[in-house]
């Protein structure tokens, strides 16, 4: 009952802060192209201490982010869709998929080119944005389905983190790294010794952030690193302090710091080369990596795993709804953004053609993939009309 009612909240969050994002992002784009835009870009590049807006908004607020993502990555290894191998299997295999294809994409495009550290952008799926989306067609589609697609975006996160902490990471700092280790092992200690009290967990993060972001090592993955020291238990009946600081963290996340980072991150002016971006070898490799790299890859390798019998299709589903997941799974922005600023840091012309990119791609899917389950959904319909009228 506590999982069900878990998703039923989740898909509602998801629902409604994706339709701020939504309205964050072409406020964005507005002010960009307005007589405000420099004024605005002049707030983003204001120092607050040490550094300025932006980056407390890029290495600060996302940090929060991504511990709300870890906390729900441990939550589902112990007690969700992906505690039993069973049930995991296919999201990890479809994520598997849909990591891979787009970038070996995304690749064959750009190798060799200056463009081709981005390999890692249109890996990525955007949970909010996509279960926004599935969530507005209501029962039109197997809650199975909206699940596998939580899961999905779930592991798909998981594995954005792996590649930003290995292939995103600039030159170390041995003696920020060892601090770092040293306040992690306080952490798990605390973890071990049953502490529940969130208090003693968050005084410690601020200081491995802090250490995090001089190592070398990109800060946002402290988030996560202390996700995982909060401890859980396996109960379904029994609230644990991970569910509790993940109930404190949803209406934050989804309601300020993923708006305040799309108006931080779309902020971008219009150009005409950037839609001839959209044409040239770099758009081709964004857009065709999330658009149908995600599709292919993630029905390709769920294919591939049903077949082989490690996996079942979701309950009351069927291929053509896991095609309509699969495009929606290419709705990139949030993590394809932040990995963007990763890939071509220093280059803002080249950052915004890839924002471009991002958001043309993202829409694309994110319509594609509606109006495919729609139309599934009324066939569905329209035939069950039809065999009770014989």
């Amino acid at each position: 009952m506590l999982i069900t009612n878990y998703f039923r909240k989740f898909f509602q969050i998801a629902q409604s802060s994706g339709n701020l994002l939504i309205i964050c992002v072409i406020a964005s784009l507005m002010i960009a192209n307005s007589s405000l835009g420099d004024d605005f870009q002049n707030v983003l590049d204001y120092p607050i201490g040490p550094y300025s807006t932006s980056l407390w908004i890029n290495d600060g607020l996302m940090a929060i982010f991504f511990l709300l993502v870890g906390l729900e990555i441990k939550r589902e290894l112990i007690e969700g869709e992906l505690s039993s191998l069973k049930n995991a299997s296919l999201p990890i295999f479809a994520a598997i998929g849909g990591m891979l294809v787009p970038a070996l994409i995304f690749v064959f495009f750009n190798y060799g080119t200056e463009y081709q550290n981005g390999w890692g952008i249109p890996m990525a799926t955007d949970i909010a944005f996509s279960l926004a989306i599935i969530s507005m067609l209501g029962k039109r589609v197997p809650a199975s389905v909206k699940i596998f697609l939580t899961a999905l975006a779930i592991v798909d996160d998981l594995g954005a983190i792996v590649v930003i902490a290995i292939f995103y990471t600039e030159k170390l700092e041995f003696t920020y790294l060892a601090l770092s280790g040293a306040i992690l092992l306080l952490l798990i200690l605390l973890n071990y010794f049953k502490v529940k009290k969130h208090i003693f967990y968050i005084i410690p993060g601020l200081f491995l952030w802090h250490f995090m972001h001089h190592s070398g090592i990109h800060a946002t993955i402290a988030g996560v690193l202390l996700a995982f020291t909060i401890p859980t238990n396996e109960s379904t009946t029994e609230i644990s302090p991970l569910e509790k600081l993940e109930e404190k963290l949803h209406l934050p996340v989804n309601y300020f710091i993923m708006p305040i980072f799309a108006l931080a991150n779309t902020n971008i002016q219009f150009k005409s080369r950037m839609i001839e971006g959209l044409f040239s070898n770099f758009g081709y490799g964004i857009i065709l990596g999330l658009v149908l790299g995600k599709v292919i890859g993630i029905n390709l390798f769920s294919f591939i795993a049903i077949k082989l019998k490690l996996s079942d299709l979701p309950k009351k589903s069927n291929w053509s709804q896991m095609i309509g997941a699969g495009l929606l799974a290419g709705i990139g922005f949030t993590m394809s953004i932040f990995i963007a600023l990763l890939s071509y840091k220093g280059h803002t012309e080249i950052q915004d053609e890839a924002k471009f990119a991002i958001l043309v791609a993202s829409a694309i899917s994110g319509f594609s993939g509606y109006f495919f389950l729609k139309l599934l959904a009324k066939k569905k319909i329209s035939v069950s009309d039809y065999k009770e009228n014989i």
